[in-house]
C-alpha cells in the first residue's frame, strides 16, 4: 500500500477510532484523526512511524471544519458517537446530521471510500432514541453516499471499552452485583475485529453495503456478568434489577442532569438506555456479518482476562498468592 494514500478518521481517538488508525498505520497508510481536542489525542501518534498519524481539530457540526479534515483524503471513516445527549453534541445533531454532513462533502470532494460506523439495532422507527437517531444517521448516510460501507457492531469490548470494564468495578462495591436487563441478548464483538472490517472498507476490499457485526456466541447480560466474574476471580450473587426500579434510578439521574442544564451528566444509566435494554442486541438472520468479510470474530473469554485482571482481588498479583496458598497447604 503506498504511503501517499490517506484516510481521515472521524472520531479517531476513541476507543474503535484509535484501533483503525493503528491497523491504516501498519497498511502504510497516512492517517488523520478528527477530534474536537487534538492536544488530548497525543497517543494516536505513537501508533505509526513519526509524521505517519496527525491529529486535527474538527468540529462534526460544522461544514467547514468537516470539509478541511477531508481535504486531498483518499478514504473516510465516521466513528463519532456519542452514548447520551450532552450540550449541543445531541443524538440528532451527532448521529444524524454530523452523519449527513461527512457523507454530503465525501461526495462532493470525490472521497473514493467511505466507511460509517453505525451500531445493532440502529431503526429509525425504534423507541430508544439512540437505536433511532442511528438508523436515522445510517439514511442520511445513503442518501448521499449509496456506495458508503455501514458497520452495525455489537457491543464492543476491548481494554479501554464502557461495558466489561465497568461490570467489573461495579463487582466490587459488594455480595450483589445487580443488573439492569439482565435477560437482554446480545453479542459482544471484540473491537480488533470491527476495526479490521473498517478497514477493509478503507482499502475497498469490502463491497459497499451494510455489515452486522457479532461475536461468536449470543449471550445474555446476566452471562456476560458470569463471564466477568470468572476473569477477575469473584463470587457475587447476580440479580436482575427489576425494570420499575431501574426506571426510577435512571429518572433521578436524568432529572439532575436536566436540574443542572447539563452541568451534571448523567453516564451511570438512563431512561434511553433502558429502552435499548428491552430489545435483543444481536446480529439478524440474512444479515451481511463478518463471514463476508473473511474475518473470524474473536470470543470475549479470549480477550477479557488480559485487561481485566486490575479488578482481581489481587490484582496483577492473584496468581501469585494462590500460588503462596498452595504452597502453605501443602
Amino acid at each position: 500500500m503506498s504511503a501517499a494514500k490517506l484516510v481521515t478518521i472521524y472520531g479517531g481517538s476513541g476507543f474503535l477510532g484509535r484501533q483503525i488508525a493503528r491497523l491504516m498505520a501498519a497498511q502504510g497508510w497516512r492517517v488523520r484523526v478528527a477530534v474536537r481536542r487534538p492536544n488530548e489525542a497525543g497517543i494516536v501518534r505513537t501508533y505509526g512511524a513519526p509524521g505517519q498519524i496527525e491529529p486535527v481539530p474538527c468540529n462534526v457540526r460544522d461544514d467547514r471544519s468537516v470539509a478541511a479534515c477531508m481535504a486531498d483524503a483518499d478514504a473516510v471513516v465516521n466513528c463519532v458517537g456519542i452514548l447520551v445527549n450532552e450540550g449541543k453534541n445531541t443524538f440528532a445533531s451527532v448521529h444524524e446530521e454530523a452523519a449527513g454532513r461527512v457523507a454530503r462533502i465525501s461526495a462532493e470532494m470525490g472521497v473514493q471510500h467511505v466507511v460509517h460506523v453505525s451500531a445493532l439495532g440502529a431503526d429509525a422507527n425504534s423507541d430508544s432514541h439512540y437505536a433511532a437517531s442511528k438508523g436515522k444517521g445510517e439514511a442520511a448516510v445513503l442518501q448521499h453516499r449509496p456506495d458508503a460501507m455501514i458497520l452495525r457492531p455489537s457491543i464492543i469490548f476491548g481494554s479501554d471499552d464502557n461495558f466489561y470494564n465497568r461490570i467489573a468495578s461495579m463487582s466490587r462495591l459488594g455480595p450483589v452485583l445487580a443488573l439492569p436487563g439482565a435477560r437482554c441478548e446480545i453479542q459482544p464483538v471484540y473491537v480488533m475485529d470491527v476495526a479490521a472490517a473498517a478497514a477493509k472498507g478503507v482499502t475497498g476490499e469490502a463491497a459497499p453495503g451494510i455489515y452486522e457485526l457479532g461475536g461468536p456466541e449470543v449471550i445474555t447480560m446476566r452471562e456476560l456478568a458470569g463471564q466477568v466474574l470468572t476473569a477477575i476471580d469473584r463470587r457475587k450473587l447476580v440479580v436482575g434489577l427489576p425494570s420499575w426500579i431501574a426506571g426510577i434510578g435512571a429518572a433521578v439521574l436524568d432529572g439532575v442532569q436536566f436540574v443542572t442544564g447539563g452541568l451534571l451528566t448523567n453516564r451511570v444509566l438512563t431512561r434511553d438506555q433502558l429502552r435499548t435494554l428491552k430489545h435483543p442486541n444481536k446480529v439478524a438472520d440474512g444479515a451481511r456479518t463478518f463471514a463476508d468479510l473473511g474475518i473470524t470474530p474473536t470470543a470475549p473469554e479470549a480477550v477479557i482476562g488480559e485487561y481485566l485482571w486490575r479488578f482481581r482481588p489481587s490484582g496483577q498479583y492473584e496468581s501469585m498468592t494462590a500460588t503462596a496458598k498452595n504452597l502453605r497447604r501443602s
